[in-house]
């Protein structure tokens, strides 16, 4: 079997109807930093980007040192990143662990159910994965609602998982696909 890090590199690049996914770049900075900076869109992903040169660290620290997995999500019809979709691959037991951000401005339209989709099929068709989870911030429904229209299962929160900028504890809540449940699903589709 073909190892997973030598696959992910073969597939740098995937495509939809709508998006590509590919390697953030740093010439992606001015795209993230619209939404990166935006105190609603980062509340419950990570600390806001107060100038473009921390967004220009994060795409370096992040996405250029460990690339694989890791994906700007691109308007076909305008070139825009307008946000980043992750597969974390733990190699030993075959499972990822999904996570995305997505520009508030492109809510709504169907954007991140879509890449999310083509991550699944990716990790369960391409790279053989048993399981692909995903977790949210609890305060955080509309994450949870992509994670629902993408087949994964609700399996539970964990409490108190750490805590947020004002010292208060937050829980997230983790969904699951397995393979043979992803395979249904397309099969149904059909």
């Amino acid at each position: 079997m073909e190892d997973l890090k030598v696959l992910m590199t073969k597939y740098r690049r995937l495509e939809t109807e709508r998006l590509i996914l590919r390697p953030v770049t740093l010439k992606d900075a001015e795209d993230m930093f619209e939404y990166a900076s935006d105190e609603e869109t980062t509340y419950y992903v990570f600390d806001r980007h107060e100038s473009l040169q921390k967004t220009e660290e994060a795409i370096v620290n992040y996405f250029i040192s460990e690339p694989f997995g890791k994906y700007g999500i691109e308007l076909k019809e305008t070139g825009k990143m307008i946000g980043t979709i992750d597969l974390r691959v733990k190699s030993q037991d075959k499972r990822a662990v999904m996570g995305y951000t997505l520009n508030k401005q492109y809510h709504g339209k169907g954007y991140m159910t879509e890449a999310g989709e083509r991550l699944l099929s990716f990790g369960f068709d391409t790279l053989k994965l048993s399981c692909i989870s995903a977790l949210h911030d609890e305060r955080n429904a509309v994450s949870g609602k992509v994670m629902e229209r993408l087949g994964m299962t609700k399996e539970g929160t964990l409490r108190h998982v750490a805590k947020w900028k004002q010292g208060e504890w937050f829980n997230d809540v983790y969904y699951s696909i397995l393979k043979m449940e992803y395979d249904e699903q397309q099969t149904h589709k059909k």
